[in-house]
């Protein structure tokens, strides 16, 4: 029988090498130790991102050489432990297990060795070949936090090295081990975790019955560990692996019915076993760090006194909503001058473009379906979120930088789990502010399916900066005053702010109603780290937000404006009896838009700015004014008087901003939504669901306000 059959080239992760020498390296390590800066000093631009074969897990891949080797550095997904209970865990596990990988680098973060110990010693179950980079060094050293690099070196039987990622000096150190270490220069006796008695002659019974039948093919005291229990989609990767069911091979089958037999004699199940697994992984990583790091105990460090304001259950709350608002007060004053500023630019392109169209004889009517239909829609959604993105996504990556975020992660767990949600969605949700594409997306961090699915339909309950400019305008017509100034400013974001509060109480209330409806289940468990406060990255972050995330999602989104831009100049120009197609179908849809305090002018432009939310007011405007081609937003005096001699009460303004706030996400992030659930099914109730909670918010609001008007 053939026992080791290459693993389908569909479900390996396809490494590019340069050259054949390139030596494979993987880089391993928990959240927020450092890796990715590790990552990318290494290889500089030399690196390309995909994603893990049938996983929407990024995976990173970068090039770099030393005086003696060339090497292929693989970035793993961040994680805790290896016994894949997520598929960031399941990754790493599969890549370190069954690509074979030439070494390992574990990245561990001086400041918090103990908990970072635990993976390094589920890797050493796995492979001998690795180094424990300990990163952080200089912070380790502010916080008066001692590591005895050679005591450690001594325990763990492979290199150790201590660096700050930050000070590419310190990472000579690093590639130099990593030379002995592929030249085998070093002496390796690498740290086996011991279990009691009874697990470990269960593991030597497996062992055996392992090795003979498989060979040195894996390592095969690991192997016995994990098929104790083995899951599913280990036996998968296994069965790709060798190319048959190893728990079908009768001496493995014999021998693992033996060892569980006498395991349960001693009164250990499968459960317990796993409970005493872990639990002696984690004495040893406490038993190892005690032994290797001296500390002052007696100090309270700076993080801890800066937890105790943005934890604590009396001002962690208070200080988010004060951050929030200061978020979008910035980015609201922030926006408006350089939005004007391309808008005045994309107006003189659009003439400099009809003119020149115009000379080379191109068709009137094609000319003005290009000029005033597809490049006017284009530069308003251009114009409306490029500022508020350059400003938002920068300021959310600065919290990010500096340890806030996962913070805010901690402060809403309860709620959330309250919710049989997870504490992770509320990063997804803060995502979703910036853009509900970037938000859906970003609930990849979320190990459960069923939360990570309640994140995705709710993640549109917070309005992305699409929606910002037609909110922010009409609060300030109707509820503020057009006069301008710091105080208006303020005035418009502490209501939006209010709005905002609003979205995410309705996140938090329909996150519970699918967790007892259509997605039952209890939250899941999962680790959350508080990494330390750092000090922020200000060109990386300013580059990060930009090319990551503002020009990402600014090109999706432009993608999908180009032709919704020629549809609506067609419904606007193409008549009937003396009527626009878009006239019939505001006719159609007023009586229905009524009752939801709205009008057929409004709720077609909500329809029409399916493929990008910053066109709607300028879509209504056109509607109002029976334009031909979609008009110019001039000043917020000259839209009110629009709007008021349309019929647009204070009530009409309320209604606006709910459904502005719960309706169907956009085309960008409906596509997003199909991408990440692959399902026809679930993308149809992400536009179903806060569509109805908008429609039935508007009803109530609008019909209560007229039964109070018609009593009084």
């Amino acid at each position: 029988m053939e026992y080791a059959r290459p693993i389908p080239e569909e479900n390996k992760l396809i490494i590019k090498k340069r050259n054949k020498n390139d030596k494979v390296i993987a880089l391993v390590g928990n959240p927020n130790v450092g890796k990715s800066t590790v990552f990318n000093a290494l290889t500089g631009l030399n690196q390309h991102t995909g994603n893990w074969p049938g996983k929407t897990v990024t995976n990173a891949q970068g090039y770099f050489e030393t005086d003696k080797n060339s090497f292929v550095l693989v970035d793993l997904p961040g994680t805790y432990s290896l016994f894949a209970h997520s598929a960031e865990e399941e990754a790493a596990r599969n890549f370190i297990c069954f690509e074979k990988p030439d070494a390992c680098i574990v990245i561990c973060d001086a400041t918090c060795l103990e908990r970072n110990l635990n993976l390094v010693l589920q890797t050493l179950e796995i492979t001998d070949k690795i180094i424990v980079c300990v990163n952080l060094m200089d912070e380790a050293k502010r916080k008066q936090i001692d590591v005895n690099l050679d005591a450690l070196e001594r325990f763990l039987g492979v290199p150790v090295v201590g660096i700050s990622a930050r000070n590419k000096k310190t990472l000579k150190k690093l590639t130099n081990a990593l030379d002995k270490l592929i030249l085998s220069d070093f002496t390796l006796n690498a740290y086996i975790p011991k279990y009691s008695e009874p697990i470990e002659e269960a593991i030597a019974l497996v062992k055996d019955a392992i090795s003979s039948a498989l060979g040195e093919k894996i390592n095969s005291r690991w192997l016995a560990l994990r098929l104790f229990d083995a899951d599913s989609l280990l036996l998968a990767e296994l069965k790709r692996f060798f190319g048959f069911n190893i728990t079908e091979n009768e001496r493995i089958k014999e021998a693992l019915k033996t060892a569980k037999d006498a395991l349960l004699e001693k009164g250990i199940t499968t459960g317990d076993l796993n409970d005493m697994i872990v639990s002696s992984l984690v004495e040893d990583a406490f038993c190892i760090n005690k032994k290797v790091t001296a500390s002052d105990k007696s100090k309270i460090s700076t993080d801890q006194k800066i937890d105790r304001l943005l934890t604590s259950r009396f001002t962690g709350y208070p200080v988010m909503l004060i951050l929030l608002f200061f978020i979008f007060w910035l980015t609201i004053t922030g926006a408006n001058y350089p939005s004007g500023l391309l808008s005045k630019g994309f107006s003189y392109l659009e003439n400099v473009l009809y003119n020149f169209l115009a000379q080379i004889n191109l068709p009137a009517k094609v000319n003005e379906a290009l000029s005033f239909g597809v490049f006017r829609v284009l530069s308003w959604v251009v114009s409306v979120m490029l500022p508020p993105m350059a400003i938002f996504f920068p300021l959310f990556t600065f919290l990010e930088d500096v340890g806030y975020l996962p913070r805010i992660a901690y402060n809403l767990d309860k709620p959330f789990k309250k919710c049989s949600a997870c504490g992770k969605q509320a990063l997804t949700m803060c995502m979703g502010f910036g853009c509900n594409a970037a938000g859906v997306t970003a609930c990849r961090i979320i190990d459960s399916p069923r939360e990570r699915l309640i994140a995705i339909l709710t993640n549109n309950f917070v309005p992305c900066n699409g929606r910002f400019p037609a909110m922010i305008s009409i609060i300030t017509i109707f509820f503020i005053g057009s006069s301008g100034g710091l105080f208006s400013s303020f005035s418009a974001a502490f209501i939006l702010s209010c709005v905002i509060v609003l979205g995410i109480l309705m996140t938090l209330f329909m996150s519970s109603v699918l967790s007892k409806t259509l997605l039952k289940g209890i939250p899941s468990s999962f680790t959350l780290e508080l990494p330390p406060y750092r000090r922020p990255q200000v060109i990386k972050i300013i580059v990060r937000s930009i090319f990551d995330r503002t020009l990402f999602v600014l090109g999706r989104a432009v993608s999908i404006a180009a032709p919704a831009g020629l549809i609506i100049w067609l419904l606007a120009n193409i008549t009937l009896a003396g009527t626009s197609l878009l006239g019939y179908l505001v006719n159609f849809l007023d009586p229905f838009a009524k009752l939801l305090g709205l009008d057929g002018e409004l709720f077609m432009a909500f329809i029409l700015g399916f493929p990008a939310n910053e066109i709607v007011i300028p879509i209504a405007l056109m509607a109002y004014t029976k334009g031909a081609v979609l008009t110019e937003l001039g000043s917020l005096s000259q839209i009110q008087n629009i709007l008021i001699a349309n019929g647009w009460t204070q009530i009409t303004a309320c209604c606006t901003i709910i459904f502005s706030l719960f309706h169907f996400p956009c085309s960008t992030t409906m596509l997003t939504i199909k991408k990440e659930t692959g399902s026809i099914k679930w993308t149809l109730a992400a536009f179903l669901i806060p569509t109805a909670v908008g429609m039935t918010l508007c009803f109530l609001v609008a019909n209560i306000a007229r039964f109070v008007s018609f009593i009084m």
